[in-house]
């Protein structure tokens, strides 16, 4: 059994203290995390050591984006893309060794911008790039992988709050959806959060700190995903969210997501 979690933490130093008590409450084997928001030597690996995840790959940068992947169990740091073309920390690809050799690759897509139009905004332009050079990279996959993070995106109407007000608003686009399902295409990769919780159920993974009762008011949105190659993906025996989170002290903005996988 191999528990892999994906989370954006919003800052792994400010909340390393909720890190380490998800750790702690849930064991999984492997942790990805997004927006880490540090440079690679600022990265609190002691504090992870000491919780017993004493294997890493860290891609960071100063103040912004950034990917790592923790692990009690160990891996070898596999690849590093740069899909934004631009040098920002986005990616971190590992290799599972005693987990069938699996492929992890831990990616954090551009937010978009504010205007769903690449021509008067340069980061919508940006993102819709990023998961063309993805698409192009899936197309060689040949080894069972795994690809867990912010996607940025939530595809279909059940995992908006409201589909028909957040069409037009970055993340819930048309051409946004259109453009995550010719990368989904590109490896027939299973969704494996909508195969173990069929839509139209409610799912979420990320709520605005706009938001002060966040799950009164509960305007959710499903940004995160965990993919996987179809063989892999035969081998998956649960999957959960771990909402409560969004409450504990100084959140994330996001919350946690694990699958869980008999190998």
């Amino acid at each position: 059994m191999v528990k892999i979690t994906t989370w954006n933490i919003n800052s792994v130093r400010l909340r390393m203290p909720i890190v380490a008590r998800y750790l702690q409450e849930h064991a999984p084997d492997v942790l990805c995390l997004q927006e880490i928001k540090c440079q690679e030597h600022q990265f609190p690996y002691e504090a992870f050591a000491e919780l017993g995840y004493e294997h890493t790959a860290v891609h960071g940068q100063k103040g912004y984006h950034g990917v790592a992947t923790v692990s009690r169990i160990p891996l070898k740091e596999f690849s590093r893309h740069d899909w934004q073309d631009n040098g920002e920390a986005r990616h971190v690809g590992v290799e599972l060794p005693t987990a069938g050799g699996m492929i992890l690759e831990n990616v954090y897509v551009p937010a978009g911008g504010d205007e769903p139009d690449r021509e008067i905004n340069v980061k919508f332009g940006q993102k819709l790039d990023f998961l063309e050079r993805m698409t192009r990279w899936a197309d060689a996959i040949d080894r069972p992988t795994m690809i867990v993070g912010d996607f940025n995106i939530a595809p279909l109407e059940s995992d908006v709050w409201n589909h028909k007000q957040l069409l037009k608003v970055v993340s819930h686009t048309p051409v946004e959806v259109e453009s995550l399902q010719r990368f989904m295409d590109a490896h027939g990769w299973s969704d494996i959060g909508r195969e173990q919780i069929p839509a139209p159920e409610r799912y979420y993974s990320w709520w605005s700190y706009r938001s002060k009762d966040w799950r009164t008011n509960d305007r959710g949105r499903r940004l995160d995903h965990m993919w996987a190659s179809p063989d892999l993906a035969k081998q998956v025996v649960g999957h959960s969210i771990f909402e409560d989170a969004r409450s504990w002290e100084k959140p994330s903005d996001h919350v946690p997501l694990m699958t869980e996988f008999d190998l």
